[in-house]
């Protein structure tokens, strides 16, 4: 424990001793530091010592539930709640603002506590008031280890330092003011629905079992506390060896929408697509175009996979496909081609689009810009008008370009498209959503042309089965060549996040 603060110490006196001398004396007196680097000076000292008492001591070892589990303080700029699942990721909630940060990390599983619940299932339903009550002492414990930590670390350091007891006495007790100011904006921007959204990095497949089910999280509000320790249970039923504890069951009211755009002839997106449909129990796949690179007829093979997704796979036409494109499409197996607001029932849902009126590869023809694509939401508002008045109303319209796409605000809930390998999330002038898809190709195989390759990325919709609503959304973000790790990360409408509880004649579901 005393190099580091040794090594500390010894940069500190090395700052002090290198700054500019005064270029002359007042009456012989030798000259005094500026009161503002004195005071630098400590808080350097504070925050140095701090920091390293945490790192040594700040930290505790408790059993949550089945688990065991290390519970730490951090210094962070943007505060948080980590936990970490080694090996399967790490859950993140945007739980506060503050210099400071918590960090769960889930150690092992306890052979003989998880073996008691295998051979008496019916004290699951009693292991969600174990785990709050587990975390709630843990944090306890932590607090009070990371005050002790913080000051005993600043006053040491200060002591080192200084070497004066009081300069040390006055560190430990900036250090106290310092963490005491740190709780106090972790409390003023404690967000106990953080947890509604949480992003999860690590393993693709186990990204389901730790986010939860959408319907669940959105109609449970309940305090920070009993939700963290719903997501801990859920880790919990992922370390079991035996596959005995219930796993993660997709609600039945929910509608699952796949969200794809812009694969530009990568052929991984299709095993990702089928991954993601499987892992989700997918009900329909949405593309919203640009499938292809140059839309000849030479690469109409690539699409023949669109057979075996495991789901309905509607689709419109892109900038990079042609008709010919659209044409092979419409013959294969398991496609739906929307063009001109045609429309399709699957799943549930009513489901109209049109394609781009550009096809850019064609350089004999020019293009009709913005222009072009404003007039192809304008067709496509008005097929959309048309089906409301003939009783069909639709509840998600689909165009390749966003300039087309925001044509349609005010005649359809949800609007997709992509087109600008960018994800953009809009609720537009007259209540129509609409959500733009980045590249699930990674930009086509011509990204590896690039300094660093293009993430892949795809969203999983989730909507109400009564109503067809948009309850939430999860960006599934890949990164690097391998295509193994991925980022979840949950997003709810502004308007489920104001609900302070359940809609009436909901069930919330147990986790």
């Amino acid at each position: 424990m005393a190099r580091p603060f040794h090594a500390a110490a010894v940069r500190v006196r090395r700052l002090f001793r290198s700054r500019p001398r005064a270029a002359a004396t007042v009456g012989g007196l030798a000259p005094t530091p500026h009161p503002w680097k004195r005071a630098l000076g400590l808080l350097a000292v504070v925050v140095l010592g701090a920091w390293l008492g945490l790192l040594v001591v700040g930290s505790v070892r408790t059993p949550v539930g089945p688990m065991d589990t290390t519970m730490t303080l951090r210094p962070s700029v943007s505060g948080g709640t980590k936990i970490n699942v080694s090996p399967l990721g790490a859950l993140e909630l945007d739980s506060h603002h503050a210099p400071v940060r918590l960090d769960v990390d889930v150690d092992q599983l306890d052979p003989e506590r998880s073996q008691a619940l295998v051979k008496h299932p019916e004290r699951l339903s009693g292991l969600q008031d174990e785990v709050t009550g587990d975390v709630a002492s843990g944090t306890r414990e932590l607090a009070v280890r990371s005050c002790v930590a913080v000051v005993s670390g600043a006053t040491a350091l200060g002591l080192v330092v200084y070497r004066r007891p009081r300069r040390a006495l006055a560190a430990g007790g900036l250090a106290l003011v310092l963490l005491a100011a740190s709780g106090v904006s972790a409390y003023a921007t404690w967000n106990p629905k953080s947890v509604l959204e949480p992003k999860f990095s690590g393993l693709l497949s186990s990204a389901p079992s730790v986010v939860g089910d959408a319907r669940s999280i959105v109609t449970e509000f309940d305090v920070y506390q009993q939700e963290l320790a719903r997501l801990v249970t859920n880790v919990t039923k992922l370390y079991d060896a035996t596959s005995t504890l219930p796993v993660y069951q997709p609600d039945p009211a929910t509608i699952r929408v796949l969200h794809v755009s812009d694969i530009h002839l990568n052929p991984a997106a299709w095993h990702i697509i089928a991954s993601l449909v499987e892992q989700y129990e997918i009900d329909v796949i949405i593309d919203s175009g640009d499938t292809m690179d140059h839309g000849t007829a030479a690469e109409n093979g690539f699409l023949d996979p669109v057979r075996n997704l495991g789901a309905p796979y509607v689709w419109v036409r892109g900038n990079h496909d042609s008709k010919q494109t659209q044409a092979y499409l419409a013959k294969t197996r398991n496609a739906y081609v929307l063009d001109e607001g045609d429309a399709v029932s699957l799943a549930g849902l009513r489901i109209a689009g049109t394609g781009d009126p550009q096809f850019t590869p064609d350089r004999s023809r020019p293009t009709g810009g913005k222009a072009s694509e404003q007039l192809a939401g304008m067709r496509l508002a008005s097929a959309l008008r048309d089906q409301k008045r003939a009783g069909t109303p639709v509840d998600i319209a689909v165009a390749h370009d966003p300039n087309a796409a925001r044509e349609t605000d005010g005649t359809v809930p949800l609007v997709l498209a992509g087109h600008v390998h960018h994800r953009v999330n809009q609720l537009l002038p007259f209540g129509t959503r609409l959500k733009v898809e980045g590249s699930t190709g990674g930009g086509g195989l011509r990204a590896v042309q690039n300094q660093k390759p293009e993430k892949v990325r795809a969203s999983v919709l989730y909507l109400d089965r009564p109503t067809r609503h948009l309850q939430a959304w999860d960006e599934i973000t890949l990164g690097g060549l391998g295509l193994t790790t991925a980022e979840v990360s949950r997003h709810l409408p502004e308007e489920n996040l104001k609900s302070p509880s359940p809609s009436p004649g909901v069930p919330t579901p147990s986790p």
